[in-house]
């Protein structure tokens, strides 16, 4: 005797029933496919109690193929990002498919705004599952568009803040300084956000120092300061000037002792501790140094 199937299964095969069916005399296919869809979808619930989030996942995007046939927009939306939460859950690959087609019916429909956020979710998984940067930081820059064009300038900047760190990991220090730049710009019209300004042109100076370039560095430095007449006085503008001339004497005891003393007040992240070592490691390298 077959082993019983489980409520979630029971619901699959009645909606496969459903959506297969070819309907009577008085029956539309529209009323057909909502039907099954609504049957897809009690079932990737099903699922999801037992905990079976690959089988929920497929459920929820079978539901969102029977939103499209019946032209159901927003519901298909919605559907593909239930299957992309299920896919979360140890399928990344499918995740980021489910929020692509999330994204085409959000965008469709002029939802830029929960468009962006659905994008940003893509880069985060990028990130933190693949550890795929270049997509990453694809996935960053265009949720940041997206915000910034629907007017939600900050969470559009900390996308962008973002996008630039991913350039810098990927050493394309000129994109990275851009979108520091732009940040900084934004920031510094606001009250509010233009204490976190000497944070972005740190970075930005970081940069220029990671390419070797303390022309580019000082120069920089100095049109930061005339943006902002407060920023020469700053521990991180007196930071990068400290790391100039440590790199332009070719002093790593210098360029150490300047890293050390502003580390003891503000502690150096992850980003900036990677950072400071390339710079350091290209001080080692620069046989005319001395």
């Amino acid at each position: 005797m077959a082993p019983s199937k489980s409520p979630a299964q029971q619901l699959i095969d009645k909606a496969d029933k459903k959506a297969n069916s070819s309907g009577g005399w008085f029956s539309s296919s529209s009323a057909r496919f909502e039907e099954a869809g609504d049957l897809y979808q009690q079932a990737a619930n099903a699922f999801k109690l037992e905990k079976l989030f690959k089988e929920a996942g497929d459920a929820f995007a079978r539901e969102a193929e029977c939103r499209e046939l019946c032209k159901e927009q927003n519901e298909a939306a919605n559907a593909w990002w239930n299957a992309a939460k299920a896919y979360k859950k140890g399928y990344p690959q499918l995740a980021i498919q489910a929020l692509t087609q999330t994204i085409v019916h959000l965008t469709q429909g002029g939802r830029f705004r929960q468009a962006a956020d659905r994008e940003k979710e893509i880069g985060q998984i990028y990130l933190q599952e693949s550890n795929d940067l270049r997509k990453a930081c694809e996935s960053y820059e265009r949720a940041a568009d997206w915000y910034a064009q629907e007017d939600a300038i900050a969470t559009a900047n900390a996308c962008y803040k973002d996008a630039a760190d991913l350039h810098a990991d990927l050493d394309e220090y000129p994109q990275a300084i851009a979108r520091y730049e732009q940040v900084a710009d934004h920031s510094l019209t606001s009250a509010l956000t233009k204490y976190s300004v000497k944070e972005y042109w740190l970075r930005a100076g970081l940069c220029a120092l990671a390419m070797n370039d303390t022309v580019t560095a000082k120069r920089n430095l100095g049109k930061y300061s005339n943006q902002d007449v407060s920023f020469s006085s700053t521990r991180e503008a007196k930071f990068i000037n400290a790391l100039i001339e440590a790199v332009e004497a070719g002093d790593q005891e210098s360029f150490t002792g300047a890293v050390v003393e502003f580390d003891q007040v503000t502690k150096l992240d992850n980003w900036k501790t990677s950072m400071l070592l390339k710079i350091k490691r290209s001080i080692q390298e620069e046989p005319g140094l001395t």
